[in-house]
């Protein structure tokens, strides 16, 4: 592969970076707080756990279906709709449906709806999508293409502050205090939550409209892939048929949601053998790393949230914790370690930004993540919470940071070490109970922190040219965690149990391992291998 001619640094612009990493927090500040409202709607609604599953089906589907209709419509009009109006102006919409989608979450809770509550949190997260579609790239055009993963790093940062913060205000709002146990706790003790959160994101979009920050637009010409669109709408109404079914039969939902990860997989390579046979209308399809990159993404996020998703009805189970389980207002500290601890790797992941060197490289890598435990700590206590039982989490934290240091920053390496690490975590986890149990799952918050970008990377490796249309696949896979999540709840909801419904988590981290196989083999036969560069120094 030819190494990119030397060109002139573009500088970073702080001040309009500093303005975009807002949307950043508030994508991790709802997707979080779903953790509180899955087990709350459960126990108002009296839903199975695969019924409270489908908040996050909703949720996670919105991306998918909100990156489909930027792609098939880009095609059909021939021209790239988000490079039309800006990236500026597609955040600025993002929020403005994300308002209106958190306005009807409160006449939906009044009603006491709760498939209307489903379509509520849709509509946000379609709002999300857009932000999303048009932040990332925009954080990368903010400087020099060669840092964009830096900024992307501090954005990451900041949406783990935003997961941290979630779970602990959420519960606020619905139970008037953390830790306390109200007993006569209603769903519309969440329309002041979402009144300020409509409130805040119309406040943020107005900000973005006024603001001086550039329009954002990639001057790239727009190319045709309409058979990777017609590809693309094809699993979409392989997905909905199923659903249908679902809606209409008897058919096992474990079926189903299996059917589902089937027909994504059967799809994506099917195009891939399509696209090696004739590439025209393909696009970034016929490229096997995009591929194996796009089902990597829709594993990590589903396990990502599943294991967070399921982890609220978990502890509230007599017998798990403690002999009487916990109450929902009891839970919000472990839900916000777990999604502390995808900080506490991403903070650390961030510290090449700062071209450490070294000493104080080694230094830095030993600090910052207890630094971050430390912030997680200080947020519970806060908040009320207790925070001696978080303790010992130290332990865990030390282990995470010994694999860092093995995993050398080094993508296949890296992911290949955590996933394996994750997936014996989640044996543990599903063979233990009490603090130990608790620790085992939560660490998988600690393991998934830094996939992302190890994923992302390896996905779009070499495809050149359709590099940007790569990463809008790869974005749209964030379907695997509406899914995934579903998928543990019914097992959980079957014979074998929510604790040992885990055992598929363990599942996802052991296919990541196998991907992070595939993927350094797909790319070293294109003569590129990112763990030697890196060896080898930049």
């Amino acid at each position: 592969m030819n190494q990119p001619t030397k060109t002139t640094v573009v500088p970073t612009n702080y001040g309009a970076l500093s303005t975009l990493v807002m949307v950043f927090f508030f994508w991790g500040f709802i997707a979080a707080s779903n953790s509180i409202l899955i087990p709350f709607c459960k126990t108002h609604f009296s839903l199975t756990q695969f019924q409270s599953q489908l908040i996050g089906s909703a949720f996670y589907g919105a991306y998918f279906i909100g990156s489909l209709i930027i792609f098939v419509v880009s095609n059909v009009l021939g021209y790239d709709i988000i490079n039309k109006i800006g990236y500026k102006r597609g955040i600025v919409y993002g929020l403005f449906i994300s308002v209106i989608g958190a306005l009807l979450i409160i006449p939906s809770a009044n009603a006491e709806n709760f498939n209307a509550i489903l379509v509520a949190f849709f509509i946000v997260a379609l709002g999300f999508s857009l932000q999303q579609t048009c932040a990332q790239p925009f954080a990368i055009s903010l400087g020099d293409p060669a840092t964009g993963s830096h900024r992307l790093n501090l954005g990451g940062g900041v949406n783990s502050l935003g997961t941290t913060l979630g779970p602990i205000i959420v519960s606020f709002f619905l139970f008037g205090s953390v830790g306390s146990d109200m007993a006569d706790v209603t769903v519309k003790n969440i329309n002041n939550l979402y009144l300020i959160v409509a409130a805040v994101f119309a406040i943020v979009a107005l900000f973005f409209h006024f603001s001086k920050l550039p329009e954002g637009k990639n001057l790239e010409p727009f190319e045709s892939t309409r058979k990777a669109s017609s590809s693309l709408l094809l699993m979409t109404g392989l997905v909905i048929a199923i659903i249908i079914i679902g809606m209409l039969t008897d058919v096992s939902k474990l079926l189903l949601l299996l059917a589902t990860c089937l027909v994504v997989g059967g799809i994506l390579f099917y195009g891939n053998a399509e696209a090696r046979k004739s590439e025209e209308g393909w696009g970034a399809m016929k490229y096997p790393q995009l591929i194996y990159g796009m089902i990597g993404i829709f594993v990590y996020v589903g396990v990502e949230v599943t294991i967070d998703n399921n982890f609220g009805a978990l502890l509230k189970q007599p017998g798990y914790f403690n002999d009487n389980g916990l109450d929902e207002s009891e839970i919000s500290q472990y839900i916000s370690l777990y999604w502390g601890s995808l900080m506490i790797g991403r903070w650390t992941g961030a510290i090449s930004v700062f071209n450490l060197r070294g000493t104080a490289k080694t230094i830095a890598l030993i600090i910052v993540p207890f630094i971050a435990f430390g912030v997680v700590l200080l947020v519970n206590y806060l908040y009320g919470n207790e925070i001696e039982n978080l303790l010992p989490y130290a332990i865990v934290i030390a282990v995470a940071v010994a694999a860092f240091f093995y995993g050398q920053e080094k993508p296949v390496k890296t992911l290949l070490v955590l996933s394996i690490l994750a997936a014996i975590a989640m044996v543990v986890g599903s063979f233990t109970t009490g603090l130990v149990s608790v620790f085992a799952f939560i660490s998988g918050g600690l393991c998934c922190s830094i996939m992302w970008p190890c994923i992302f990377s390896l996905g779009i490796g070499g495809l050149g040219k359709y590099t940007s249309e790569g990463s809008a696949l790869l974005i749209m896979m964030i379907l695997g965690g509406a899914v995934i999540p579903p998928l543990q709840g019914v097992v959980g909801d079957s014979g074998i149990g929510l604790h040992k419904s885990y055992l598929i988590a363990a599942v996802c981290f052991l296919i990541l391992a196998f991907l992070a196989i595939k993927l350094r083999s797909v790319l070293q036969k294109q003569g590129i291998d990112f763990d030697k560069q890196i060896e080898g120094g930049h």
